[in-house]
């Protein structure tokens, strides 16, 4: 919702920011797979890549958090965490990039927070992640 004001705040704040947006990146990454047609035709065979598009997802990822101006004192922004709801886990996601981390990781999350675990939208049981969070609504 604010993001460009994060973006804005953490640079007046001597950082730099660098924004990785997911949004798009099962489509785009179905889009160009060789099985395309057959997973329109038949959606439920797709469960058997996803598997294949985590491991995409993560290397896009890691991609943006080893670019060459990313640093210790950088914040990666992680956005469109809601548009891998069913296809990908954003717990995989996190545990597969973390080595990858040199600076700070924000993920703009669409979920919910009860003490350390985190829920994407309110789905399955969430995760524990060492994280501070930056939540929507005041205290």
């Amino acid at each position: 919702m604010r993001i460009r004001e994060f973006e804005i705040a953490t640079q007046e704040a001597g950082h730099g920011w660098q924004l990785i947006d997911l949004t798009d990146s099962f489509g785009q990454w179905l889009g160009a797979h060789e099985y395309r047609e057959p997973y329109f035709e038949s959606p439920g065979d797709l469960s058997l890549a996803l598997d294949d598009f985590a491991e995409h997802l993560a290397n896009e990822v890691s991609t943006g958090l080893r670019a060459d101006d990313v640093d210790g004192t950088t914040v990666v922004a992680l956005m469109g965490l809601a548009s891998l709801f069913g296809v990908a886990r954003v717990s995989r996601l996190i545990e597969a990039v973390n080595s990858d981390i040199r600076g700070r990781l924000l993920a703009f999350f669409p979920g919910e927070l009860e003490g350390t675990n985190y829920r994407l939208l309110g789905a399955r049981d969430g995760w524990n992640y060492l994280a501070i969070p930056i939540t929507a609504s005041e205290g």
